[in-house]
Order: C-alpha cells, then sequence, then structure tokens
C-alpha cells in the first residue's frame, strides 16, 4: 500500500481526488476516445487544430531514409550504436561505465528500473520539489515495494532515518508541478541514499534538459545517480514518445532484459527517429522555448489575473482555481465538479471549440488536475493567431465550460461522448 507524506489530502495512486465523472484510469481512456473524436471531426470539416501541449511525439527521419531500414531488423542493426552512443551523450553518461536502453514510453522506463532495483517488502523513499510523479508511484507497487514520499532534503533526512529497509531512492529533478531541487540538495541526497545502501533512480522526465539548460546543473548520470530516464517527447526533444533510461551497466542490463519480457521495450523500427530526435537536439532551444510560454503566459495572466500562476519555466491553472472560476462564471451554479474534471471540462471546450490540444490529454491519467501552459514554441503561439489570441480562446473557453458546467448531463457527455451512461452517484452531483 502507498504512503504518502508530502502533502495534505493525497491518497492512492494520483496526486489528486478523483471525480464521479473520471473516476480513473477507464475514464480517463474514454475521455481521450472522445478527444480523438472531436479530432476527427474538426480535421474533417477543414477546421485548424493546434498541438499546445508543449509535447513533440512526431517521428523525425532522418533526411532522405530508406524504406528499406524501416524494419525491426535492419533498423535495430544499423542503429542501436548510434542509440547508445547519442543517448549516453544526452544523459551525461560514460562508455564502459554507463549503457543506455529505449522503452515505448517513459513510464515503461521507470516500471523496468524499479523492477530491477527495488527489493520486494523495502521502502522506496521518493524525493522531489512537490511529489513523485504517479508513474512512480505504480511501477514501486508493482515491483513489491512501498512508496514514502516526501518533499526536499529535510524530510528525505528524517524519512531515511525513520525506516529500517530503503531499497531505492526514487529522486526527481524537475516534479509534475515544475518546482526543481537545487543541485546541493540532489547531491546530498544522492549521497546519503548511497551510504545507507540504497540504489538511486533520477525521474529525469522533463529535468534531464530544463536542469542543464535553465538551472546549470550537470546531465543526470553526472549526478552520480544509479539509473536516470527522461522521454524524448518532452522539452527540446522532437519525439518519438520513447523513454530513455541510462545508468550502470549491470542494471541497464537487466531492465533492458525485463522490458523485454515485459514487452515494454521500444520496436527498434522507431531508432532512427530516436537518433534524429537527439541528433536535432539543443540546450537552446530549451531556453527558446521557456521564453516564448513566458510571453504567452503573462498576457493570459494580465488577462485572467491570480487564477493564473507561474514557476521559473511554466504558466499554470490549477484544478481548483478553474473549478472555482467556472462556478463563478455561472452565476453560482456549477455543479460539484473534483478539480481534474473542472480542468478537463476547460480543455474539452478549447479542443472542440477552438482546436487547441493541451497537455491535459497526454497523460491517462494526468499527472496533475492544473491546466500547464507550458514548453510552447514560439511558432505554435503565432499559429493560433498570436499570444492575445490565445489568451481569448482560454478565456472565452471558461465562460463556455463554465455554461456547460451548470448540467451534469452537458459535463459528462462533452467528457466521454454522447452515449456515456450515468455513474452511480450522479445524484450526488446534482445535489
Amino acid at each position: 500500500m502507498t504512503t504518502t507524506t508530502a502533502a495534505e489530502g493525497r491518497t492512492g495512486e494520483a496526486p489528486y481526488a478523483a471525480g464521479r465523472i473520471l473516476r480513473g484510469t477507464a475514464d480517463h481512456v474514454a475521455k481521450l476516445d472522445e478527444a480523438w473524436r472531436v479530432i476527427r471531426d474538426r480535421h474533417t470539416r477543414g477546421l485548424p487544430l493546434h498541438n499546445v501541449s508543449g509535447l513533440e511525439r512526431g517521428l523525425p527521419m532522418p533526411e532522405g531514409i530508406s524504406s528499406w531500414v524501416l524494419d525491426d531488423e535492419w533498423a535495430g542493426a544499423l542503429y542501436a550504436e548510434p542509440v547508445r552512443k547519442l543517448g549516453l551523450e544526452h544523459l551525461g553518461g560514460a562508455g564502459g561505465v554507463h549503457d543506455v536502453t529505449v522503452t515505448n514510453r517513459l513510464t515503461a522506463a521507470i516500471y523496468a528500473a524499479m523492477q530491477v532495483t527495488v527489493r520486494p517488502g523495502s521502502t522506496v523513499i521518493g524525493v522531489s520539489a512537490s511529489y513523485s510523479h504517479p508513474c512512480v508511484r505504480r511501477a514501486v507497487r508493482d515491483a513489491g515495494g512501498q512508496l514514502v514520499d516526501v518533499v526536499g532534503l529535510a524530510q528525505f533526512r528524517a524519512a531515511l532515518d525513520r525506516e529500517p529497509d530503503v531499497s531505492v531512492v526514487a529522486l526527481t529533478r524537475l516534479a509534475v508541478t515544475y518546482e526543481a531541487l537545487d543541485e546541493p540538495d540532489i547531491r546530498e541526497i544522492i549521497r546519503l541514499a548511497h551510504a545507507r545502501g540504497a540504489l538511486v533512480v533520477l525521474d529525469d522526465a522533463g529535468g534531464a534538459r530544463v536542469g542543464p539548460a535553465l538551472l546549470g546543473q550537470p546531465r543526470g548520470l553526472q549526478l552520480g545517480v544509479d539509473l536516470a530516464a527522461t522521454g524524448l517527447d518532452k522539452y527540446g526533444v522532437f519525439g518519438p514518445r520513447v523513454g530513455l533510461l541510462g545508468g550502470r551497466t549491470d542494471l541497464v542490463a537487466a531492465a533492458r532484459a525485463r522490458s523485454f519480457e515485459l514487452g515494454s521495450e521500444c520496436r527498434p523500427v522507431l531508432f532512427p527517429a530516436v537518433v534524429e530526435s537527439l541528433r536535432r537536439y539543443s540546450d537552446q532551444r530549451v531556453r527558446d522555448l521557456v521564453a516564448s510560454t513566458k510571453k504567452a503566459g503573462e498576457v493570459l495572466r494580465s488577462r485572467l489575473g491570480d487564477i493564473v500562476e507561474n514557476t521559473p519555466f511554466i504558466f499554470t491553472l490549477a484544478g481548483e482555481a478553474i473549478a472555482s472560476e467556472l462556478n463563478r462564471r455561472s452565476g453560482g451554479a456549477s455543479i460539484q465538479l473534483a478539480p481534474i474534471e473542472a480542468t478537463a471540462t476547460l480543455a474539452a471546450v478549447l479542443l472542440k471549440e477552438h482546436g487547441l490540444l493541451t497537455v491535459h490529454f497526454a497523460g491517462l491519467p494526468p499527472g496533475t488536475s492544473a491546466l500547464l501552459i507550458k514548453f510552447i514554441a514560439e511558432e505554435t503561439v503565432e499559429s493560433v493567431g498570436g499570444a492575445e489570441r490565445f489568451a481569448d480562446m482560454i478565456d472565452q473557453s471558461l465562460t463556455r465550460a463554465a455554461q456547460i458546467s451548470t448540467d451534469l448531463a452537458a459535463v459528462r457527455a462533452l467528457l466521454l461522448g454522447e452515449g456515456a451512461a450515468a455513474g452511480p452517484d450522479d445524484a450526488v452531483l446534482t445535489a
């Protein structure tokens, strides 16, 4: 059973409460199916669609690549070594000491890492600036460990003193909330973990690039962790949506084997895209993405006020703030929605009425109940008509979402489709 100590009110695997419409992963999958239906409809009608998720999940193939290469066996043979070389460079690894493997998603990389490091029955301490991603929680659970989640160095010290059997420390440099740990704290956490005999697994989803490019921190493996994982769809790389796992050669070999056993290894036919993405990466692109996001976020904040919060890297609309705003704009007539459902309502309106695909639809379930405005390229902002028009769309969508939020059936249809069945607790929502 997962234990949390990082913040009040968080229980279970997600860092937010489930709703009565969006009750769990199956409902979020149904929500994505409905989003895809909306995308198909807009595409068929010739209406614009814009990816403002801040994620890149395409296939950036090398120019002039032969179709003959696009086969698992040929691509694996020809591109495995470039993947290893560029992957080690990206994660800051050293040949002969470190190795890399590629999985079909970042979640799969974290999962494989925990499968080969967590001792069943032992404690895993998750440490970040806010909370560990739900994928860490699930990976620890399925490896037979118990997660104790803490915030920062001081809480980590206390947990390490308190827990008698710690096999792994799951360290997150850049949290889901886009708050970052300072390098001295990171290094002390790693030192203390190793002194205790624990392995350190770094969930470096976005931190693998934000750390070096924006914070002046070393690359993941240069910090001295045992394993480090990142995703190639996040912040400065160009896709595909795969996980890159690097670290000690023995641990990577074990994780690679386990991922093959689970069927979660990356298909080699994607290796050319992995190589192209890593070749095209630059720290400057990360800095440019943050600069363009700040421009758009500042305009949005000037329009909407304090419901738009910011970190040094991104802007957010918390789920609680969205729910409150929907209720305000509806004259107090909104039904009772969980914060994740309020955010989903806004995200669904943005997609349906303006063709804006937000990061809310990228995770199943999302890692946060907030709507994130992050790492949006300047050309993407311009494609929607500029920062002022982007703010207009969000403002208008809040008003439209507020109107919908007064009707339970309308919210359910918006999120899950017209044929979605009513839930057993619907009467509570209308009370």
